[in-house]
């Protein structure tokens, strides 16, 4: 056989063999319904296996997130057979009326999907064959009293489902809540179907695609009643559920708890921080509510509404969204600037000239140490007007410029002016003003936007932590653990470990500032004695047997009574936790933030308190209702 003739055959093979298959193909999609029957028999007997979410755990092991199991009454329509409504109703303690609106709103929330683009309902999603849920989160006792009777209803069943639960009605404000699926992210991801949950703030959100897990499939085939008697193909087909991993959390649930005590009656935000390690203790926002308010539709549906009109703002996360001014804790960065700057050096003295600047009544400071114990305005009037107007470039102006803009990178480099990548959603980065903020600030009329016309005798408010500067409560802790650890920050995070993987690897990267750590060294003297010598601002936050370094803040507030600020490390050497207090028009922060913060650092690290005097002050303190002062 010739070339050409071995090329004949091959094709003619080929062609056999296609027409063979074709017809097969056709014979088994459009004469033999057998095939079709078979596909739809299978995706009848599938059923998705949701499993429970991931529990969540403090740093000492103790559950603070778990899942109490919850029964939904499914309905497949197609199996529903002489629906006898008014025995249903009376069944499941419903109106007859109910039941029928209750069909109709599963058809109208399941019944279109929607363009992604156009947002309007498009394809018809509903299906008879598809099981939904005809009434959700029954309790165990509900369903027990009606699954007896469900064999008179075919079409309807039971499934187990559960919801999160909160044995410590504690740090709503971290944990946040989950609740069920909208249209829009069905469509989005194919994980979830109607009826799901996902988180919607705080980890649960953060972490939803490690705590919900894995779905599972299961198969089964079912009797003329729709009860699964076997499974499907022996199993052949089916796939396992695994739970979400455990979220360790760097939370102690029980500082936690003693915070948000501390804080009743006022309103604020604590937040403590591991220097070492970046790790949050304890984030409190005040006032706060139960998280097990939000478990639930029937819960939150009726509870979401309350506290969002509530006008103390439960719900508003302070640590991590208000801006406030830092007062002077902002002193402490600025000592560490102007000495790396070299436009003063350790025994820098200057008068406290009131006239510069405003100033409580104390004794000159002969050095960087005496700036800090009693904080001086005028002290830092001049030596931030040094690294403002440093004589880098000629004219007022220009030198200016060039003053604030490398004053600027050193407070990027501290971790402010930008959003910490924390592990929680809706951290604002507060406000670090540069020089095209006071170009368009204050422009000039010649020049609209690009112009400067504007020095540090413009600006000096920044230099003790008012006029534009803002910064966030985690900023503010996370500045006392970047002093502990003399120039150098983890980027402050919840979580210790997800499952056994550890943090993220974020969380494992130092951030170092361009402050060398020498120059933190006489900051942190300042800053003993500021709680521990007199004439220090905070001698409410002494602790007995622990060395503190702390400075206090007064936040001026135009709106009213000013604001009280507190950051600290404990111990001096070796620091086990750094903190910030904030509590919103109460004054001085030595008065009321101080001695809050000592009593956490305190119960952090001894698990006692030696001071009882100052706790009943601080417990029976209401300062919700502070007569605000004119401004």
């Amino acid at each position: 056989m010739n070339t050409d003739s071995r090329r004949y055959v091959i094709v003619i093979f080929f062609i056999v063999v296609a027409v063979i298959y074709g017809t097969r193909l056709f014979y088994m999609q459009v004469i033999d319904e057998s095939w079709t029957l078979r596909a739809q028999e299978i995706a009848e007997k599938r059923v998705l296996i949701v499993p429970p979410r991931g529990i969540v755990k403090d740093r000492n092991g103790k559950k603070i997130v778990v899942n109490k199991t919850y029964y939904n009454l499914m309905m497949v329509e197609k199996n529903i057979k002489n629906f006898d409504t008014v025995a249903f109703a009376k069944l499941i303690g419903w109106t007859p009326e109910r039941v029928k609106y209750r069909f109709k709103e599963i058809v109208h929330d399941e019944g279109y999907d929607k363009d992604p683009v156009t947002k309007k309902r498009t394809v018809p999603r509903y299906q008879k064959m598809r099981a939904y849920a005809f009434v959700k989160e029954m309790t165990t006792d509900e369903m027990h009293a009606i699954a007896p009777y469900l064999v008179k209803f075919p079409g309807f069943y039971e499934e187990i489902t559960s919801m999160r639960s909160y044995p410590y009605a504690n740090a709503a404000n971290i944990l946040g809540y989950v609740s069920e699926v909208n249209a829009e992210e069905v469509a989005a991801d194919r994980f979830y179907r109607s009826g799901d949950n996902i988180g919607r703030a705080g980890i649960e959100r953060f972490y939803e695609s490690d705590l919900r897990g894995r779905k599972g499939i299961h198969y089964v085939v079912t009797s003329a009643m729709n009860n699964a008697i076997k499974p499907y193909a022996n199993g052949k087909y089916d796939t396992t559920a695994l739970q979400g991993p455990v979220l360790n959390l760097s939370v102690d649930i029980e500082l936690q708890a003693y915070g948000e005590k501390l804080m009743q009656n006022k309103r604020g935000c604590i937040v403590a921080i591991e220097p070492s390690t970046g790790e949050i203790l304890s984030m409190v926002s005040a006032p706060t509510f139960d998280p097990n308010l939000f478990v639930g539709r029937r819960s939150t549906s009726a509870n979401y509404p309350r506290l969002s009109l509530d006008p103390a703002k439960p719900l508003y996360p302070r640590p991590l969204q208000a801006e406030y001014p830092p007062g002077s804790i902002f002193k402490l960065l600025q000592s560490v600037i102007a000495l790396q700057e070299g436009v003063i050096d350790v025994n820098t003295g200057f008068p406290c000239n009131k006239s510069l600047v405003g100033c409580h009544n104390h004794p000159n400071a002969r050095n960087i140490m005496e700036a800090v114990q009693m904080s001086c305005n005028p002290y830092y009037y001049q030596a931030v007007r040094r690294v403002i107007q440093g004589g880098r470039k000629k004219g007022l102006y220009a030198d200016a410029e060039a003053g604030l803009e490398l004053w600027s990178k050193y407070m990027h480099s501290f971790g402010l002016g930008h959003a910490l990548e924390t592990d929680i959603p809706g951290v604002r980065g507060g406000l670090i003003p540069d020089p095209n903020y006071y170009d368009n600030l204050f422009p000039s009329k010649k020049r609209p936007y690009g112009h400067h016309r504007w020095a540090f005798s413009t600006i000096r408010s920044i230099s003790i932590g008012q006029g534009e500067v803002k910064v966030t409560p985690l900023q503010m802790a996370n500045i006392a653990a970047l002093i502990a650890n003399r120039g150098w920050f983890y980027t402050p995070h919840l979580v210790k470990s997800v499952g056994k993987k550890g943090p993220l690897p974020i969380y494992k990267k130092k951030n170092y500032s361009m402050a060398k750590a020498v120059h933190f060294d006489p900051i942190i003297e300042g800053m003993r004695r500021v709680v521990n010598e007199n004439g220090g601002t905070a001698r409410r936050a002494r602790i007995q047997d622990i060395v503190v370094c702390g400075k206090t803040g007064t936040a001026q507030n135009p709106q009213g009574e000013d604001h009280s600020v507190f950051i600290a490390f404990a111990p001096m050497d070796n620091p086990k936790i750094a903190i910030s207090v904030y509590v919103e028009n109460a004054g001085a922060g030595g008065s009321w933030a101080a001695p809050i913060a000592s009593l956490i650092i305190e119960k952090y690290l001894t698990n006692k308190i030696t001071d009882p005097e100052k706790e009943k002050r601080i417990l029976e303190a209401n300062l919700l209702n502070v007569v605000k002062k004119g401004k």
